[in-house]
Formats: C-alpha cells, structure tokens, sequence
C-alpha cells in the first residue's frame, strides 16, 4: 500500500505576522514529500511513526466527537489500517519550518474524510476558509496553536496568498527563470526547531506594548510591502524590501534565530549580498535566503550548504 505524495511547503513571508493579520504567501516545496504506507517488514522508523498515528486516531475521535458539523473521518477504516501497521513515510524533516505534520494531516484529510473538498472543484473562499479551518484544528495536534497553512498548502499543492485571517486565496506566482541570478534559497542550520516554545516566546512578547507597536508599524508593513513586490515581479522593491524586514528580525526576534547566526545575519544586511529571513517558527531548522546574486551569496555563504528554492 502506498498512498498519493504530498509535499513540504514554504511560507515565504508572514511568519508571525500573520498571527496579526499580516500578508502571507505560502508555496509548495515539491523537493520533500511524504505518503501514507504499510511495509511487509516495517523499520523502527516506521513503527515509530504508527506510534504517533495511533495518538493522532485517539485525538481525531474527540475532535469528531466534539465537532461533527466541523469534519468526520472513516475511523473505522483509519483505525484498522493503524493497526495494521500504517505509517507517515516522509522526506520532510521535521522541525525545520517546511511542514511536516502539515503534510501528514493533508494525507489523513484526504484518505479518511467523509465529504471532503477537493481541489478539482471551484475553490470558493467560503471553501479554502473551511479547510484552514478543519486543518487548523486537525494540525492543533502537533503544535497547540496551528493556522491550518501548512496542511491546506500541501493539500492543494498550489501557492495560497493570505490577505488577512479570514481572507485567503490561491494565487499565481511568477514563473521562474533558471537562468536568473536572483533566487530565495534555505540554509541549514543543522538544528532542529520546535514550534511550540518559540510561538510561546512571541505570545508573550506580544503582551509588551512597544513590541506590538514595531509589529504593527515594521514587521507587518515591510512584510506585505514583500508579498505585494514578489507577486508583482517588483524584485527592486523586493529586496529593499527584504532587507529591511531581515533587520527587524534581526532587532526583534534574536531568540528565533540561533546564535552562531547572528553574525551572519547582520554579514548579509551590511553587504548586500544576501538577506536572512526567518523560515516557519525559527529557533533551528532552515533559515530563508534572498539574492539578487546567487553566486555572490554562495561565495559568501561558503561554508554553508544552500538549497535553491526558486530562481528568477
């Protein structure tokens, strides 16, 4: 048994601010996948991630019992196939801001749901909306709070522009060049992240006056100035920008980005030659790259392995 791929995404902005209403633009990242299986002779790999369905059945049964009208799953079906032995055979790491438990919940959505959208039928805002929705407490699972993004982005495997909380929409980006020297690309931190502590850490700096005030006034302007310059081909703009927002993560949100990289942070704003975003909740994981000169980052960034997620 081997089910349909789906993908890893990246939220190229609107980390964190869209916890505030920001714009956001999210799009698929089709290098890791991952597709429920069953294996005759299964890894401990595998027997550890049926360990951690079988949790997830026990919780999809309360949400069902506590929400019908939301969504309702065959778990009768879902049940025999866990215990059976199905797992997550997935090429997304976890805990690096690309969407891993998001690509998990699309898979059971799409396998156990009863009555579910799919993304051949017009895709009404009413509708993506539902579906942010039942993912976004389908995903509560992995990480407490969860915008529903991650999974409704790899459920579709089409890039989702998010105007505001309740206004999102699928959306075309512009076609790469592959011979252009512009691109956004992921570094590695070469640690893994947890997403919990740090949307804690945000909460509570939320509760800080001046924190909402640069929120409100850099982060949030600078980020759909972003969105706005990248759909609209405005890569000048863009990279003014991108770098202006790169020192307001900078300034305002060290404990996301791990130490040994600050310095290199600042080394991109102060060169130009490249700038540093966060990648999904930051504290590990990837960190998000922007260029106007691949190569020129590349020498900079030499000690670095760089991932190239689209050029133009």
């Amino acid at each position: 048994m081997k089910g349909p791929l789906f993908y890893s995404k990246i939220l190229l902005f609107g980390e964190y601010g869209i916890i505030r209403d920001s714009k956001g633009l999210s799009i698929p990242y089709n290098f890791y996948n991952g597709a429920l299986k069953r294996d005759e002779n299964p890894s401990d790999e595998a027997i550890k991630s049926n360990g951690h369905l079988k949790r997830f059945v026990t919780y999809l049964e309360t949400l069902q019992n506590e929400q019908p009208k939301l969504v309702t799953f065959d778990l009768a079906l879902l049940k025999e196939d866990v215990d059976t032995g199905m797992y997550f055979d997935s090429s997304i790491p976890q805990g690096y801001g690309v969407g891993s438990s998001g690509a998990l919940v699309a898979a059971i959505y799409d396998k156990y749901a009863h009555n579910k959208i799919t993304v051949l039928e017009n895709l009404t805002r009413e509708k993506l909306l539902q579906l942010k929705n039942i993912f976004s407490q389908m995903e509560s699972f992995f990480h407490g709070k969860s915008s529903g993004l991650d999974p409704l982005n790899s459920y579709l495997s089409i890039p989702i522009l998010i105007n505001s909380k309740d206004n999102i929409e699928a959306t075309g980006i512009p076609t790469q060049s592959f011979d252009g020297k512009g691109a956004v690309f992921l570094l590695d931190s070469g640690i893994v992240g947890e997403t919990a502590p740090m949307v804690n850490i945000f909460m509570e700096n939320l509760k800080d006056k001046g924190f909402r005030a640069m929120l409100k006034n850099q982060f949030v302007k600078y980020t759909d100035a972003c969105v706005e310059n990248f759909l609209g081909g405005d890569m000048k703009s863009l990279f003014m920008n991108t770098k202006k927002l790169s020192k307001v993560v900078l300034n305002n949100f060290k404990p996301m980005i791990p130490e040994q990289f600050h310095g290199i942070w600042q080394q991109g704003i102060d060169s130009n030659d490249y700038y540093l975003k966060l990648c999904g909740s930051g504290g590990g994981g990837y960190i998000l790259g922007f260029t106007e000169d691949l190569e020129r980052a590349k020498a900079s960034l030499s000690d670095y392995k760089l991932e190239v997620v689209y050029q133009f």
